[in-house]
């Protein structure tokens, strides 16, 4: 499933985040399947009963929120069929009996239905619209068209179904039984929900989970009937559960035939406690680049690439998944300082390489000339070639002293810059660092990951000064580790998340916290170079971070003691884009004045796996390219080739 996609209206739209798709060759038990499912679908849907309970106490506020607790509720009653089950209404004397791949659900009838359904008629219908009446009735009349209409209990639904041999052998086994199927039901086509469209993105996201859950039952929900075995006639339908995927059906397969032994958590060895985090036996002092190094670096070029999708808070909100609280787009853009981050339909890489030509055009540098290509990035989809090997062979090079990526999350700038003016010193020649990350295809419906995070690229060419020239980069400084909840605060692929990304906010902000004040010590103890009755902290004329989530960083920086003036952020309309966003962020620095003139600047950074890092050097607004801009890629385009595996293709490969 992409991503994203773009509907006719020009709106990006989430797939993943109303179809309740799930990765079962993630899952190895049942325990585990469980887990995920309260997670994403219990924990914030209310039941039958507590809707009831809250529109008898009068404690719906308005429509909204009585229409979200519907769907909530719709989508946890359907919480085992929606993530494994395709539903195909059958002929009884059709339906194979002996398959061990046909299921059959076995239900409860539903427990004060009536009184349940007239209540929430009548509350919706007695309230005011909260903004738009006639889409609040539409969405309304969808959710209620299946809420009045369900027949079972849904607390105690089992994740396994029976096969029809197994129901069978159950005479007081209740299932769905209709006398007759009309095979043209309508029901809304993939295409029509992803074109839904409504003027408030709260209500655009509704409209979605109404039509995807009215097509959860795809046939005349007022005729049907719960009956047991007994009581189908051979003319009668049923409703049979087919495992959507390959996936599913070895998942189940997996739980129907494991032991409870088998069922059990692995205990062969008992969980060793995390180690306590220690000091190092000697603090790593920062590395001061003039004293440090024979060659020093010169910054020549920077140029950038943004995702051709601008993503906004309205966006995000016309996406809710029904596993989110509520909140608004005004809420996203306080808690975080975010109002539109970008993303790209294209791989990494392909943003990588325009960023890359720029830059050697803006540094008048041939690609023989480059010595290294270095690539930081956390988010590549390739590990063979690995980008900085793909670039330099798209580049033209024969060779290069080193292409390789680097791993270091959000501080991959310094971690880059520092392994750059390495190189420098063996190479003699310039030096390729480039930031890219994409994030769009690793966010899932996680909704801390999709309010923060956002695609670009930044290229740099980091050339060896002339003699005499003390160089653009005066201090680097890079850290890793700590305690191992903050080396774990963000974690991707993460199983319990369908291997998406997943961030854990509170070890974050400890992470950075920690960071950020072990980095403002080291600058405190540094003389500037150019007056020596100041510190290299005093000396500092702009602060670009890592772009994480302004509100935080201006919270910590002000407990550091750092005013929010000396601070420069483009999050609002970058998102974060962890190695990538320190270097766009100097680009808009420029772009936008605050940098003017060649410009001291602390560019610190830190993420993922508790790495952190930080350069300060001279950053001269000369060196910015004009900016690459892409266009949309075209949504027919055809995929690229998939690797290739056939006789043909070795022959091909090794020039036979």
């Amino acid at each position: 499933m992409k991503p994203f996609v773009v509907n006719r209206h020009g709106r990006l739209v989430f797939p993943a985040n109303f179809l309740g798709d799930l990765d079962f060759s993630v899952l190895d038990t049942l325990e585990q399947f469980n887990a995920v499912i309260g997670r994403d679908f219990e924990a914030k849907a209310p039941t039958g009963t507590d809707i009831l309970a809250r529109v008898e106490a009068g404690n719906y506020p308005g429509r909204f929120e009585l229409l979200r607790d519907l769907g909530q509720n719709l989508f946890w009653v359907n919480r085992y069929a929606i993530t494994m089950f395709d539903k195909r209404p059958t002929r009884w004397r059709d339906l194979p009996k002996h398959r061990d791949d046909v299921f059959l659900p076995v239900l409860t009838p539903w427990e004060d239905s009536e009184r349940k359904v007239a209540a929430v008629q009548s509350a919706f219908r007695a309230m005011p619209a909260t903004w738009d009446d006639d889409t609040e009735n539409r969405v309304f009349d969808l959710l209620f068209g299946v809420f009045s209409t369900k027949l079972h209990h849904a607390t105690e639904l089992p994740a396994i179904k029976p096969t029809v041999e197994e129901f069978l052998s159950r005479p007081d086994a209740l299932t769905f039984v209709m006398p007759d199927h009309d095979p043209d039901y309508p029901v809304f086509s993939f295409e029509e929900i992803i074109d839904a469209h409504e003027e408030v993105p709260e209500l655009e996201a509704l409209m979605r989970w109404a039509m995807v859950l009215h097509n959860q039952y795809p046939w005349d929900r007022s005729r049907t009937e719960l009956r047991g075995p007994g009581q189908i006639g051979d003319d009668d339908f049923v409703v049979a559960f087919y495992p959507r995927g390959r996936d599913v059906l070895a998942f189940v397969d997996r739980v129907r035939h494991s032991s409870a032994d088998d069922r059990k958590p692995a205990t062969l060895a008992s969980p060793e406690a995390p180690p306590e985090a220690v000091e190092p036996v000697t603090p790593y002092p920062p590395v001061l680049v003039r004293e440090a190094f024979r060659v020093q670096p010169k910054l020549e070029a920077l140029a950038i690439v943004r995702g051709e999708h601008v993503c906004t808070n309205d966006d995000v909100i016309r996406n809710a998944s029904f596993s989110w609280s509520p909140m608004s787009a005004a809420e996203i853009s306080a808690k975080t300082g975010i109002d539109q981050r970008r993303y790209t339909s294209r791989e990494p890489e392909q943003l990588a390489l325009p960023a890359v030509r720029a830059a050697l055009a803006k540094a008048g540098r041939s690609p023989a000339e480059i010595g290294a290509v270095l690539v930081s990035t956390c988010t590549s989809n390739r590990l063979i070639p690995s980008i900085g090997c793909w670039l330099s062979g798209e580049l033209g090079l024969q060779q290069t002293h080193a292409s390789a990526d680097l791993i270091a999350a959000c501080a991959g700038l310094p971690y880059g810059m520092a392994e750059a003016i390495r190189q420098l010193q063996e190479v003699g020649r310039p030096v390729l660092l480039v930031c890219v990350e994409k994030f769009s295809d690793k966010i899932g419906s996680v909704r801390t990951s999709r309010m923060i995070f956002g695609d670009g690229a930044a290229a740099m060419v980091i050339g060896p000064a002339p003699a005499g020239d003390p160089g653009d980069v005066e201090v680097v400084q890079t850290y890793a580790s700590g305690p191992h909840t903050e080396v774990n605060s963000i974690i991707w692929p993460n199983a319990d998340f369908d291997n998406d990304i997943t961030v854990y906010g509170p070890e974050v902000k400890s992470l950075v916290q920690r960071y950020l004040v072990q980095m403002l010590g080291e600058l405190r103890q540094l003389p500037d170079p150019d007056d020596a009755g100041r510190t290299l902290l005093e000396g500092i004329e702009l602060i670009v971070p890592h772009q994480a989530n302004k509100t935080m960083i201006l919270n910590l920086a002000g407990k550091a003691g750092l005013s929010a003036d000396q601070l420069y952020f483009n999050v609002d309309r970058m998102g974060n884009v962890s190695a990538a966003s320190i270097p766009i962020a100097l680009y808009d620095a420029v772009r936008d004045g605050a940098i003017t003139r060649p410009t001291r600047v602390f560019a610190p950074g830190f993420g993922a796996g508790a790495v952190g890092g930080y350069a300060v050097l001279r950053f001269d607004p000369a060196i910015v390219a004009d900016e690459v801009t892409l266009g949309a890629l075209p949504e027919t385009a055809t995929p690229p080739p998939a690797a290739g595996g056939t006789s043909d293709d070795m022959r091909a490969a090794f020039g036979g």
